[in-house]
């Protein structure tokens, strides 16, 4: 991002024609290279932020995607666009992956238009910052995880009979599952859940050949940032990373291209890569 974001506050899930300034999360200036050529992808969360840049950049190396989101119809059909503008095929699923069955629903609609999934991006996430522990209620521990962390283990779940036998499985993680946060202590905890589940996964799928890694960005700048975080977090966001800035999308989604093309990262299943900034992180 070349320019701080200033204070600004959106209603959850927030959308995108709203923040100041708007993120690069198009892939302009990307070229692809027929990476994933016919593959066909399922990206959770891919209506804007990351999930957005990860649905352009698939489609740019040739990959039909489907689009999973909550509530953000144009924001989903603003993404499913750039994937047709590439003459690939778009599919946009509507729904909330804390419900079991729209997990179930979401592969089940991907495998009717598609045929099969290559590409499973587990992206979908959820955050709310409390002040203290002890204001942290129960409800809010539990949609966290019901969307952060059983989102992710029932749509893994609900795509592993569909995988092709060369798939590759991304899942989303952060660098607050790998450090902390004592604000978002609820979401930390379940981001470094779900870096374990990559792990775990990652060696159960080896004989299967299906590639199992995750994504741990720093801070970036996407409409969960305003829909979540209070005025004053927004102003200047992302200027504690070393570098002194957030992220834009563009700049995490190749990490995505990476894991999914088999011709990058074959030999990479249960890697956690985290693309933070600057930001070292010990082990």
């Amino acid at each position: 991002m070349s320019q701080q974001p200033p204070a600004q506050q959106q209603s959850h899930p927030g959308e995108t024609g709203q923040m100041q300034p708007r993120p690069r999360d198009e892939m302009a200036d990307y070229t692809g290279r027929d990476l994933l050529a016919d593959k066909k992808a399922l990206v959770s969360g891919g209506d804007s932020g990351i999930g957005r840049a990860v649905c352009a950049a698939f489609a740019k190396e040739g990959a039909d995607v489907a689009i999973g989101y909550l509530s953000e119809d144009s924001d989903a059909e603003h993404t499913a666009e750039l994937v047709r503008r590439q003459n690939r095929r778009s599919l946009q699923i509507r729904g909330d992956v804390a419900d079991e069955q729209h997990c179930h629903d979401m592969v089940d609609k991907t495998v009717r238009e598609f045929g099969r999934i290559d590409v499973l991006v587990v992206h979908a996430a959820t955050q709310e910052p409390v002040s203290d522990f002890t204001e942290l209620s129960t409800e809010q521990l539990r949609r966290t995880y019901e969307v952060n962390v059983f989102g992710a283990f029932w749509t893994v779940r609900a795509a592993a009979p569909h995988l092709a036998p060369d798939a590759s499985i991304v899942i989303t993680g952060s660098v607050n599952g790998l450090r902390g946060n004592k604000t978002l202590i609820d979401y930390a905890t379940s981001k470094a859940a779900v870096h374990n589940l990559t792990y775990s996964l990652a060696q159960h799928y080896m004989q299967d050949g299906i590639r199992v890694n995750c994504v741990a960005p720093g801070p970036v700048w996407t409409p969960l940032i305003p829909s979540t975080l209070g005025e004053e977090k927004v102003e200047g966001f992302g200027e504690q990373a070393p570098m002194g800035r957030a992220a834009d999308p563009d700049e995490i989604a190749p990490s995505y291209v990476f894991f999914a093309s088999n011709r990058l990262s074959s030999y990479y299943t249960g890697e956690v890569l985290a693309p933070t900034g600057g930001e070292i992180q010990a082990g």
